[in-house]
C-alpha cells in the first residue's frame, strides 16, 4: 500500500514517522511540572495547543502548506529545547505554553498537503496509512522511551525536539515546492467565515468518536490491571494490536473500495460501541484483549476516513478552514474524558470499565449525528 501512494504523500508519511518517533515526550508533561503544576499545565497545553491548530489554518491563507509544515515542526523544536532547559514554575509553565502555541501548527498543512496529493479512494488509503504508520511510529518511540527514561525526563524532550527539527528539515528537503494560489489565499483569508452545517455536523460526530477512542485508548492498561493480568499483558496487548491494525486496513482495503463514507463511518462506529460495551460489561482478561484487538482492527479502516471526508466535502480553498475546525474535536475530546469515565465507573464500579462504558455510548452516538449519510460521499 506504502509503494501505491504518491510521491509526495510518501515524503509526508516518512517525515511524519520521524516526528512521531520522539512525540512520547509530551506524555510525561505531568511528571516535569511536577505534583503541584501538573493539572495547570496539562490545562495549559491542552489551550494553547488548540489556538495553535486554529493558528495553522490561518498560516495556510498566507503561506505554501510545505512552508507552514516546516515551520510547525521547526518551532515545537526550539520550543522544546526551551522546555527542556526551563527551571523553576514559571519558566516551566512558558515553555509549555510555548510547546502548545507551536505543538498543532503543522496539522492543517499535513492534512491539506495529503489532500492534494490525492483524490478518491486513494485519498482514504493515503490518510489510512498515514495514522496507522503513525500508530507504528509511536510504538517505536516507546521503545526509545524505555531507554532514556531512566536519564531523566527532560532527555525525553530534549531527543523530542531533536526528532522535530530533522523533520522539518527532511520536510524543506523534500517536499516538493508549490507556487501560486498565494494571492487567492489573502483574498479568502479577508472574508468573513462561518462553518457550514455539514462541517458541523462532522466535528460533533468526530469530537463523539474522539470520545470513544481516547476513552478506550487511555484507559486500557489500567483496565487490565484492575481485572488482574500479569504487568506485562498491557504492553503486549498495545503491540499486538499495532500489528492487527496494517493487517486489517489491507483486508478491508478491497471490500470497502467505492463504498460512502458516511455508511462505513457509521457502521463501523456501531462496531466500535458494541466492542467497546462488551469490555465494559466482561470481568474476563481475555475478552477484554479480544475485544480491544476487535476495536483496533475496525479502527483502522476508520482512520483516514474522516480527513477524507473533509477534504472531499470541503471548497478547495476552505479546506485548512475545514481541516483545522472539524480537527478541533480532538481537542475538545481530550479533557472530557477523564470526568466521564469517573462518572460512569460509578454505576459499573471500576474506572477502566467507566472509561469503557463511556467509550460504547459515544461511539453508537456518532451514526445518530451523522444521520444523513448519503451526504457523505466517496
Amino acid at each position: 500500500m506504502f509503494r501505491s501512494l504518491p510521491a509526495a504523500a510518501r515524503t509526508l508519511v516518512w517525515v511524519r514517522i520521524l516526528n512521531q518517533l520522539g512525540a512520547y515526550a509530551l506524555s510525561f508533561l505531568a511528571v516535569l511540572a511536577g505534583p503541584d503544576l501538573a493539572a495547570a499545565a496539562l490545562a495549559l497545553f491542552g489551550v494553547t495547543a488548540l489556538v495553535s491548530r486554529w493558528a495553522g489554518a490561518f498560516l495556510l491563507d498566507r503561506c505554501s502548506p510545505r512552508g507552514v509544515l516546516a515551520a510547525g515542526l521547526a518551532a515545537t523544536g526550539v520550543a522544546l529545547i526551551v522546555l527542556a532547559l526551563a527551571h523553576g514554575p514559571a519558566q516551566v509553565l512558558i515553555a509549555i505554553a510555548l510547546v502548545g502555541l507551536a505543538f498543532e501548527l503543522y496539522e492543517p498543512a499535513a492534512q491539506e498537503l495529503l489532500a492534494r496529493a490525492s483524490s478518491g479512494e486513494q485519498r482514504h488509503t493515503t490518510y489510512a496509512v498515514m495514522g496507522v504508520a503513525l500508530s507504528a511510529a509511536g510504538a517505536a518511540g516507546g521503545l526509545l522511551a524505555a531507554v532514556l527514561l531512566p536519564l531523566g525526563v527532560r532527555w525525553l524532550v530534549a531527543a523530542d525536539a531533536l526528532t522535530c527539527l530533522a523533520a522539518a528539515a527532511v520536510a524543506m528537503a523534500f517536499l516538493p515546492r508549490e507556487e501560486g494560489r498565494r494571492g487567492a489565499r489573502r483574498a479568502r483569508a479577508a472574508e468573513r467565515w462561518r462553518p457550514p452545517a455539514l462541517l458541523l455536523r462532522l466535528t460533533v460526530a468526530g469530537t463523539a468518536f474522539a470520545v470513544g477512542s481516547l476513552a478506550v485508548m487511555m484507559y486500557l492498561p489500567l483496565a487490565l490491571l484492575e481485572r488482574g493480568v500479569a504487568a506485562w499483558a498491557p504492553g503486549m496487548t498495545l503491540a499486538g494490536a499495532a500489528v492487527v491494525a496494517p493487517l486489517a486496513l489491507w483486508a478491508a482495503r478491497r471490500l470497502l473500495s467505492g463504498r460512502a463514507h458516511g455508511v462505513i463511518l457509521g457502521v463501523g462506529t456501531v462496531l466500535l460501541g458494541v466492542f467497546a460495551l462488551v469490555m465494559a460489561l466482561t470481568t474476563s482478561p481475555p475478552l477484554t484483549i479480544a475485544a480491544y484487538l476487535a476495536c483496533t482492527a475496525v479502527n483502522s479502516v476508520l482512520l483516514g476516513r474522516w480527513q477524507s471526508v473533509v477534504a472531499d466535502a470541503a471548497p478547495e480553498s476552505d479546506r485548512p478552514r475545514w481541516f483545522a475546525f472539524q480537527g478541533s474535536s480532538w481537542g475538545l475530546a481530550q479533557p472530557a474524558v477523564p470526568p466521564l469515565a469517573a462518572l460512569a465507573a460509578w454505576p459499573v464500579g471500576a474506572v477502566g470499565a467507566g472509561a469503557f462504558l463511556t467509550a460504547g455510548v459515544a461511539f453508537l452516538l456518532v451514526p445518530f449525528v451523522l444521520r444523513r449519510a448519503h451526504e457523505l460521499t466517496a
